[in-house]
């Protein structure tokens, strides 16, 4: 079933950030300011910066700082008519963001910044929502979360473990956008967002929640480290924040080998199951930590540390070398989008077992990788999109290329990664391919 949306909804802001105008309403928070003010609090939703400083006015005074990851600030006074809000990196100073938002003196607001360092963004609630009758929450959902895309919410019992029974909260709300106010039934309850009209891509369960009665919150889905998992926060109305982190991680295995079977599960959870080498297995989530690998290679069990999965990456393990005696080494993945709507990211990983030199990779001629050794992945790089393309890759030894793809399209906002796996001496022993991860 779907819920009763409220009129009140979303407002565009600058180009500086968004502005999400909804109205909320609870007991009166604290903050300091005189009469005459608005009042504006700071939350830090931005994954890549740990500490936020808020300026206000044009004189740009800092009247919040230190602001870490998943927590909000004090409320201060803003004077409605030198509005100006920017928020500070609280290391350098250098400014993130910054928008000259229309301030009341009789309302509070919330000022969020989110994103990834580099490209932080910030949207601003009012916090003046009606309260909702006795037995009834008043709910906004946001999505702040850069790189993950479209997202659906959904509601459950807490003891429930799937999503048979599941009530639809939002559908389809795209990044940096929110589903406006839901009216529902006040209680604990069990969350789970997935990828848009994907129920088996889970990005973030929340096994409990709760929703006040006669309150009104706001749930705010930040981004990650890996670009695909999600992050939660639940704002209240002039009240508390209470984070709510993914407690998993996305991870596959990759089998370099020349040839043989190759079995993986991590932590209990199956990653690769007898897969004929070369192989590129899909991305499975994981619950970080330090979870316990069991791998085989042709059979024979393999002892190889996982190492540390924390919590919202992505990581490529690669199986490589001698069968006999392989090498496991876990590469940490970046999925996030491109910065800009016009470009695309490339990297090269070398998963070859009998080549040891480095590996160069070009895109019409131009250099996007070089260096990359066995078990390594270079850093990916932007670059415009591009059609109808030659992709090669040259090792150190020779000018003959490994592996080449005319007739390449590298489209805009796609993630791309060209894999080396095999033997690797020469083109025609290279298992090589272009992969769109996103």
């Amino acid at each position: 079933m779907r819920f009763k949306r409220l009129a009140k909804g979303v407002a565009k802001g600058s180009a500086l950030g968004l502005s999400l105008v909804a109205t909320l309403a609870l007991v009166a928070g604290c903050g300091g300011g005189s009469d005459d003010k608005a009042q504006v609090r700071l939350l830090n939703a931005s994954i890549g910066v740990a500490s936020l400083d808020l300026a206000v006015g044009d004189d740009e005074k800092v009247v919040t700082s230190g602001v870490a990851y998943a927590a909000v600030g004090d409320y201060e006074g803003v004077a409605t008519d030198d509005s100006l809000l920017e928020v500070q990196n609280a290391t350098s100073g250098a400014t993130l963001v910054s928008t000259t938002p229309t301030l009341s003196t009789s309302n509070k607001y919330t000022l969020i910044a989110y994103g990834v360092s580099g490209s932080v963004k910030s949207t601003l609630i009012t916090e003046t929502e009606d309260t909702p009758d006795s037995g009834k929450s008043k709910l906004q959902i946001l999505n702040l979360a850069p790189d993950a895309g479209a997202l659906d919410i959904y509601e459950t019992a807490t003891s429930d473990t799937d999503l048979s029974g599941a009530a639809t909260l939002a559908s389809s709300v795209a990044s940096g956008s929110g589903s406006g106010y839901l009216s529902i039934k006040s209680g604990t309850f069990r969350l789970v967002v997935t990828a848009a009209s994907e129920t088996s891509d889970v990005r973030l369960e929340i096994p409990s929640i709760t929703l006040p009665d006669k309150g009104v919150s706001t749930l705010i889905l930040t981004g990650s480290n890996g670009g695909l998992l999600v992050n939660g926060m639940q704002l209240v109305q002039k009240g508390t924040l209470t984070n709510l982190p993914n407690t998993y991680s996305r991870v596959r295995v990759i089998s370099g080998l020349t040839s043989g079977t190759v079995t993986a599960s991590l932590g209990g959870t199956q990653l690769l199951s007898t897969s004929t080498s070369p192989a590129i297995g899909g991305y499975v989530k994981v619950t970080a930590g330090t979870p316990s690998l069991s791998l085989a290679v042709n059979g024979n069990a393999v002892s190889a540390d996982a190492g540390t999965l924390v919590a919202g990456y992505d990581y490529t393990m690669v199986v490589y070398g001698d069968a006999a005696a392989p090498t496991v080494k876990l590469i940490t993945d970046d999925n996030k989008l491109p910065t800009s709507s016009t470009y695309a990211k490339i990297r090269l990983f070398n998963g070859l077992s009998n080549n040891s030199t480095e590996m160069s990779l070009f895109l019409d001629y131009s250099t996007k990788a070089s260096g990359v050794l066995p078990g390594t992945a270079s850093t990916p790089v932007q670059l415009t999109a591009t059609t109808d393309s030659l992709l090669t890759v040259n090792s150190t030894a020779s000018s003959t290329p490994l592996f080449t793809q005319a007739d390449t399209d590298i489209l805009a906002q796609g993630v791309y990664t060209v894999f080396l796996l095999g033997d690797g001496t020469s083109a025609s022993t290279v298992g090589a391919s272009l992969v769109k991860e996103r």
